[in-house]
């Protein structure tokens, strides 16, 4: 069980205020290689998160690599740049939320069943997540080197678009985070929670593991 804390005294409007929040809670490592054979590279990644009542802050730090920006627009294929995903099923049964944004806050939110079936957050929605990401919001090519980088969100609860909830506080489902990057020199895969897959995915609900907000 994965607990995510409540703090009320926060800006979610100030990086700096949502960041030294973050500072103080335990990091959690996204380090699951869970198919070395084909894809054995394991950036660094860690999740921080806790929220608001109103918004779920989700704080990404991350050393890899290589580190490309070149998705321009929300709902692009995010999943090709340098990616983390955050994956929830709210009460833990029925369909999921994937919310995966890349290291210059281009975001995609979807609602599905599964791999295929999503219905996508309109843009009025996307617009309302507040995205501070280190390297600025400029589209890049790829860099290589000793790339560090940090990406905080905070996700309004509306992003629960089909659930009309009114407040994080409470809520128990089940989750799992990702970090990838297709399109890189060094694509990669790795995860919160192991996956038991022959092949990389992610959309595994079986594989999620419990969470209850504070």
């Amino acid at each position: 069980m994965v607990e995510v804390p409540f703090n009320s005294e926060v800006n979610v409007r100030c990086a700096a205020s949502l960041t030294a929040a973050a500072d103080k809670f335990s990091p959690l490592p996204v380090a699951c290689c869970n198919w070395p054979e084909a894809y054995s590279y394991v950036p660094e990644m860690n999740l921080r998160m806790f929220h608001t009542g109103s918004h779920l802050v989700l704080d990404y730090t991350v050393r890899e690599a290589c580190t490309a920006a070149r998705v321009r627009e929300d709902l692009g294929e995010v999943w090709t740049d340098s990616c983390c995903e955050f994956f929830l099923q709210p009460e833990g049964k029925g369909n999921y939320y994937n919310i995966e944004a890349t290291c210059i806050g281009r975001i995609l939110i979807g609602y599905r069943p599964g791999r295929e079936g999503a219905v996508h957050a309109p843009k009025g929605l996307l617009d309302k997540v507040l995205r501070y990401p280190s390297l600025g919001t400029e589209p890049f090519e790829e860099k290589a080197g000793d790339n560090h980088w940090r990406l905080t969100l905070a996700i309004p609860v509306a992003a629960l678009f089909a659930h009309k909830l009114t407040t994080f506080s409470g809520l128990t489902g089940r989750f799992n985070c990702y970090k990838c990057g297709d399109n890189l020199l060094m694509p990669h895969y790795i995860s919160l929670a192991p996956i038991a897959t022959p092949a990389p995915d992610f959309h595994r609900p079986e594989y999620f593991i419990d969470i209850k907000f504070e």
